[in-house]
């Protein structure tokens, strides 16, 4: 049986969380969601997505700590990264795709659909 593809939402603004949950579900994914990263990460252990999608101002401490603890939680499942903040060099994991704030939710609707659909 072929589930469909899967995506976290990690963002405090749970208005951000609703309307990418909306468009996403009506794609056809299958959304899990949390306002903070420690529920994140817990989220992403359970259920292993197979995108992110991590607000930047979600992250815990130091920048990168969000993936690093993701980075280190056993197994094989390697999730696709969307980081959604300031973009910076050496920020977050390299396999990760780093959006600029402010951004249209359209072009991170696409990047996120496409992401999935490669995992799937």
């Amino acid at each position: 049986m072929n589930h469909p593809a899967s995506v976290l939402i990690v963002d405090r603004s749970a208005d951000n969380r609703e309307v990418l949950r909306t468009v996403l579900q009506r794609q056809g994914l299958r959304i899990f969601e949390a306002p903070e990263a420690e529920q994140g990460l817990a989220l992403a252990r359970t259920h292993q997505p197979d995108v992110i999608v991590l607000d930047d101002e979600c992250q815990t401490a130091a920048s990168g700590q969000f993936t690093a603890e993701l980075d280190a939680t056993p197994g094989d499942h390697s999730p696709r990264l969307v980081i959604l903040g300031r973009i910076s060099a050496g920020s977050g994991s390299a396999a990760a795709r780093q959006v600029a704030k402010p951004y249209h939710f359209a072009p991170l609707v696409l990047t996120i659909h496409q992401l999935a659909a490669k995992a799937a």
